[in-house]
């Protein structure tokens, strides 16, 4: 009854009961007390069921609460490794960490995991949630890569472990500290033949006309061979700077290849020179830089091979989109340890005899850089004792 009618309703009811008892004390009239008690409950029940209390609403359950995501699905989102490790137990690896370490990390002792000296003495440290300098890890993975490794306390006493492969910035770096000190060396051994030959002119054997001019010739070749490098280091930067812009001018191989032909007419190898040139169409490129192309893979092959071999310059398609250029000799080879070589900064086969030569040690850098500028192709193929073979592939120009 209660719980359909409430509270205030039934009090209201016991308080009609009383009253229609107490009017039946008073009057001795029943049948009047009857009536007053039977209205007085018609009143209240009409009154409840306007005014009375509304059973209160069910509570809405409260959501469950969102569960965090396990911390494996989170590293997992990052593509370098990452490891977590709980009591220098490897809790937690993602995916990067276990191609470079392994499936079996999960669970193994991080020291087991991670195979380096520097890295278990860091490891074994314990700090209070600074990360602390990185520590460079040298062989980890493969010989030549060099990793960085940084480690974060987290609140809940796990670490994190942060590897970050830095092989492609160091080897940039050496390349630059290898380019500075060739660069300097090939500049510093023509300076010091040039200073010391005016030093000996200066002195008595500047009085014989026949030393004289045979030291200034001298004196005039280390010059010369100066001004190249130099103009050489001065066409690299340059064509660095481009690399990312492009050409597209239409240039017509063919006739590309015999302005070279004639202003190489003057070298002794030039009745070496064979072309076989098919009808290609234009590329896109810049026609200075590929000049430069063509005098240099041209003057290689005159310069290395055989006296009395031909030097083929051949012209044709590849598919409908590029255009396949290449220049051949026949003279000693290039041994296959060396080819993959050929293109850095004065890489030299044989140092003595490139610069009896007068080359620069530039020149087939020059080449790949001037070629990746063109978004072409450059493929250098050769057998010991029959000679070597340049490819480039160069894209078609497009007519918009």
């Amino acid at each position: 009854m209660h719980s359909f009618l409430g509270v205030r309703t039934a009090l209201a009811l016991v308080v009609a009961a009383i009253a229609a008892v107490a009017s039946m004390l008073l009057n001795g009239d029943v049948q009047a007390g009857l009536v007053v008690l039977v209205c007085a409950v018609a009143a209240v029940l009409i009154a409840a069921s306007g005014n009375d209390e509304a059973p209160a609403p069910p509570e809405r359950a409260a959501p469950p609460p969102q569960s965090e995501p396990a911390i494996a699905e989170v590293i997992e989102a990052v593509a370098e490794p990452l490891l977590v490790i709980t009591d220098s137990r490897v809790e937690a690896a993602n995916h990067g960490a276990r191609e470079l370490l392994g499936e079996h990390v999960l669970g193994e002792d991080v020291r087991v995991a991670i195979r380096h000296p520097a890295a278990a003495e860091r490891l074994m440290r314990r700090d209070n949630g600074a990360p602390g300098a990185p520590i460079h890890l040298v062989g980890l993975g493969t010989r030549d890569q060099r990793w960085e490794m940084r480690v974060h306390a987290l609140d809940d006493g796990r670490r994190v472990v942060h590897l970050i492969d830095r092989t492609g910035s160091y080897a940039a770096e050496r390349m630059r500290v290898d380019f500075v000190a060739n660069a300097s060396h090939e500049l510093r051994t023509p300076l010091a033949s040039l200073l010391g030959y005016v030093e000996t002119l200066r002195e008595d054997a500047g009085d014989d006309p026949q030393t004289r001019g045979r030291f200034l010739k001298i004196v005039f070749g280390e010059a010369q061979r100066m001004q190249r490098l130099i103009e050489d280091l001065i066409s690299l930067s340059r064509i660095e700077a481009e690399k990312y812009r492009a050409p597209d001018k239409a240039v017509n191989l063919a006739e590309l290849i015999g302005q070279v032909a004639i202003e190489l007419s003057g070298s002794p190898r030039a009745a070496d020179l064979v072309t076989q040139l098919a009808d290609v169409p234009p590329v896109a490129g810049d026609p200075t830089q590929l000049s430069q192309v063509l005098h240099n893979i041209i003057g290689n092959a005159m310069k290395y091979g055989r006296e009395g071999t031909p030097v083929t310059i051949a012209l044709q398609p590849d598919g409908e989109s590029m255009v396949r250029l290449s220049v051949g000799d026949e003279g000693e080879g290039i041994p296959a340890q060396h080819l993959p070589r050929l293109t850095e900064r004065f890489y030299r086969v044989d140092s003595g005899r490139s610069r009896s030569l007068g080359g620069t040690g530039l020149g087939l850098a020059i080449v790949k850089h001037i070629i990746e500028r063109h978004r072409g192709r450059l493929d250098i193929t050769s057998t010991v004792g029959k000679g070597t073979t340049v490819t480039m592939l160069l894209p078609v120009r497009r007519v918009s």
